[in-house]
């Protein structure tokens, strides 16, 4: 079972619900290393005290606050939490809102809230309460010393806190060249646009995705190690090789119009679907020709 990161309980109006809170990201990557390229050897980090030069464990590390320059004063654990014990201990719900009202990029990171002790009943209430009004709770906590503003939100059978960046850690978009609204397309464009967007429409399955990108580099690692290549660091490729497509597009218009004849507003989720039945009916369009030429 995993580890929860999190315990306490989940203050909503009077009720207090028992609850912990688990990591909900499993994320897949490629681990590396960092190596030094004149003799490939590891290269190493090592946390070492500034006035001294010798090396610090972990368990001789503690947090310090710099209240005059060279000057701090040293927190425990225990100093954050007495910072302000209830909301070190209650993640607190202040309101409950529309799910569409939150920008999306306000979305940090997601966690999963479940249920201790006897807090199952008023647990699935509130989660069956939430669903049935459409609404996510707006809740503030404190999780290891950092204050959080979040979002929990019903999913099945359980709920899903996702915490929030503030308003203010996002950059606006003054300085960005954005196009006006409705200003350079044409109507035709904006017809043939709309048409390639519900040609695309579908519903979201995250199922039918996945990270083929880690699979593409590790055949890219195979093939070195195959042809001996591991220590040769491969150069750039020659100007102009790979270089992305031009974002100027000459004729919006026909290429919508090209992408609507060719099905390139098929969902990838139901590519694999849709191709046998595009390939059949392409076959049973050009009989009726072959046999003609046969006659």
């Amino acid at each position: 079972m995993a580890r929860a990161l999190w315990r306490g309980a989940l203050s909503f109006g009077l009720v207090e619900i028992p609850v912990e809170l688990y990591a909900a990201e499993d994320r897949k990557g490629t681990s590396f290393s960092m190596l030094d390229r004149r003799d490939f050897a590891p290269v190493g980090y090592k946390r070492y005290n500034k006035k001294t030069g010798a090396e610090v464990a972990w368990g001789d590390i503690v947090k310090g606050y710099e209240y005059e320059k060279g000057q701090y004063v040293v927190l425990s654990e225990e100093d954050f939490r007495r910072a302000n014990v209830k909301a070190s201990e209650t993640i607190d719900i202040v309101e409950c809102v529309a799910a569409t009202e939150i920008p999306p990029p306000l979305y940090e990171t997601p966690y999963y809230l479940a249920p201790a002790g006897r807090g199952g009943k008023a647990y699935a209430l509130l989660r069956d309460v939430l669903a049935e009004s459409q609404r996510v709770a707006v809740a503030q906590f404190v999780m290891r010393g950092t204050p959080h503003l979040a979002a929990i939100l019903p999913a099945g059978k359980g709920m899903v806190l996702n915490t929030l960046r503030y308003q203010d850690e996002l950059r606006d978009m003054s300085g960005l060249e954005l196009p006006a609204a409705k200003s350079a397309p044409t109507a035709k464009e904006r017809a043939l646009a709309k048409r390639l967007v519900d040609d695309m429409s579908g519903h979201f399955n995250a199922g039918a995705f996945h990270d083929t990108y880690h699979e593409d580099l590790m055949k890219r690692i195979h093939e070195k190690v195959k042809k001996g290549e591991t220590h040769e660091i491969t150069a750039p490729e020659a100007k102009g090789e790979g270089k992305p497509r031009s974002a100027e597009v000459i004729d919006l218009a026909a290429l919508l119009a090209d992408s609507l004849r060719g099905g390139k507003g098929r969902a990838r989720a139901d590519a694999g679907e849709a191709a046998p039945k595009r390939a059949k009916a392409a076959h049973a369009r050009r009989k009726p020709a072959t046999q003609r030429k046969r006659a």
